[in-house]
């Protein structure tokens, strides 16, 4: 905006001064502003290490349990006899308390007014026991080998609750003599039992193994040897 005075000069207003000097400041502050004095006073620094990291796959350890087992203790075992038909297997022990029982003398046999009867047949090793006409016991058996147990009609005479074999060093529970055989008694007794109290022939029965006695399993001896009483007749037959 313009004006003239009243001696002809041209007059600027006041106003018209400001847009130079805006021009000015503004094109000051561009050039400042883009220069590097400014960015190194408002700039942020920039850290100089970088954190530098990545995912990464790693296997799961796998662990497996150790367990330590007790070692196991071994069983005790309990010796048992092996024997061979015709072989008398045992182990002889050194002062083995001997019975100072003395068998009765060869002799006629008792007699007997009863009605029990002992029948003991070779051929099928096996055992009848009657009481009358009433078969009360039927038991597998063992005689001899090579028809060693003697045949023949007998009776029980005598009854010992433990035997002792001193030819064989065995016990023999449960006896019943029944003959004699030279100065031996022959008779009907349980499975005998070794000095180490194995017991011998188990396993046997119903087979020939002995050597002249009528063998019964362990039980049966004793069924038989408390039924039994002196005098009861005893039958060996094929």
């Amino acid at each position: 905006m313009t004006s003239s005075t009243s001696s002809g000069r041209l007059r600027i207003h006041p106003i018209l001064w400001l847009f130079p000097l805006f021009i000015v400041l503004s094109l000051g502050i561009f050039f400042f502003a883009t220069s590097p004095a400014s960015a190194a006073i408002f700039s942020t620094p920039t850290p100089t290490q970088e954190n530098l990291w990545a995912y990464v796959e790693l296997p799961k350890p796998t662990y497996t349990a150790t367990i330590e087992v007790p070692p196991t203790p071994m069983p005790t075992l309990t010796p048992e006899a092996t024997a061979t038909p015709g072989q008398m297997v045992m182990e002889i022990i050194e002062d083995t308390p001997v019975p100072t029982y003395a068998p009765p003398q060869p002799g006629s046999a008792p007699s007997y007014g009863g009605s029990k009867y002992i029948l003991v047949d070779i051929s099928e090793q096996h055992m009848y026991v009657y009481e009358g006409d009433v078969l009360v016991y039927s038991f597998v058996a063992s005689t001899g080998m090579n028809n060693a147990t003697r045949v023949g009609t007998f009776a029980v005479q005598s009854k010992i609750p433990n035997a002792y074999g001193s030819t064989w060093n065995i016990w023999m529970p449960s006896w019943l003599g029944i003959y004699w055989a030279g100065g031996l008694e022959n008779g009907i007794h349980a499975l005998p039992i070794l000095p180490n109290g194995a017991t011998l022939w188990a396993g046997y029965l119903g087979t020939p193994v002995s050597y002249g006695c009528v063998v019964l399993g362990s039980y049966e001896a004793k069924v038989l040897y408390d039924w039994a009483e002196i005098g009861t007749p005893v039958e060996i037959r094929w």
